[in-house]
């Protein structure tokens, strides 16, 4: 599960390394997101026509890769679904300066923790899911290699579709640290019926839990949906059908795919955030 994680890949990365970026000064906000699959030259394959990525090894072995989008690291896939016996899913990662202290504050507000938190050197990652059953990860320690250049990209997005935006936001906020004021933090909007997180000014996630003033919709299955920016939102419809994969929903400017193995993720138009 966790990863194919936040950890550089090959000698090539070497000299970046004095450019270390690490969770103890970017906490709260994501900082990686994680790919758990059954096959992986299929999950490889799949990707590669579907968005364009190239591939790279990762430290924690043969069942790992790192996707690169332009040369800058994008996203992980671990191929560990069926050996580990886990769902087939896109997962966002969270920093967080401690590991331990998020795992447990998540179990006090009615979270749980499904894997770890677990040593994957340079680091420690934890798979958790919070009190609606929406799963997400947190990692302590230093972020992938060449990270910087990843934010400014900007090539994902999250958004958590839940019952209960405001109950989420404070959910998260009291585990992540968001609004607490201190240097770094995450801070947290209203905006457009939907809560807002930003880091460092630039708006990281959204949670939305549909119209204002609505009562929670008991049928919403909570869960944090990945977005991929692209220049071509038709064509990658297109490649995803071509490659086994299907169009959930489609418009102008985004459309919900599932891939070939049955894990859900989201093509956005590329746009200033």
């Amino acid at each position: 599960m966790n990863q194919d994680t936040p950890v550089s890949g090959s000698s090539a990365d070497e000299p970046r390394r004095r450019e270390v970026v690490s969770t103890h000064s970017v906490f709260g906000a994501p900082c990686w997101v994680s790919l758990t699959s059954r096959d992986l030259e299929a999950t490889q394959d799949f990707y590669a026509a579907v968005l364009g990525w190239r591939w790279r090894g990762a430290k924690l072995g043969e069942h790992f890769r790192i996707a690169l989008a332009n040369g800058v690291p994008v996203a992980g896939i671990a191929a560990v679904a069926a050996m580990w016996q886990m769902a087939v899913a896109w997962t966002p990662y969270f920093a967080v300066a401690d590991a331990d202290v998020a795992v447990s504050r998540a179990r006090e507000r009615g979270g749980t923790a499904a894997v770890g938190p677990l040593s994957f050197p340079p680091g420690r990652a934890a798979l958790l899911a919070d009190r609606d059953g929406a799963t997400f990860g947190i990692w302590q320690g230093e972020l992938v290699s060449n990270w910087e250049a990843w934010r400014r990209a900007a090539p994902t997005f999250i958004r958590l579709h839940t019952r209960d935006a405001f109950d989420s936001a404070i959910f998260y906020g009291e585990i992540l640290d968001w609004a607490s004021g201190q240097p770094g933090c995450c801070e947290v909007e209203y905006e457009g019926g939907e809560v807002v997180l930003r880091s460092q000014g630039d708006i990281v996630a959204r949670i939305d839990s549909g119209a204002v003033e609505a009562a929670p919709d008991p049928s919403v299955r909570p869960h944090w949906q990945i977005h991929f920016a692209v220049a071509d939102v038709a064509g990658c419809a297109r490649a995803a059908e071509k490659h086994g994969g299907s169009v959930l929903s489609e418009d102008d400017h985004e459309a919900v795919l599932r891939d070939a193995d049955g894990a859900q993720f989201t093509v956005t138009s590329r746009r200033p955030r």
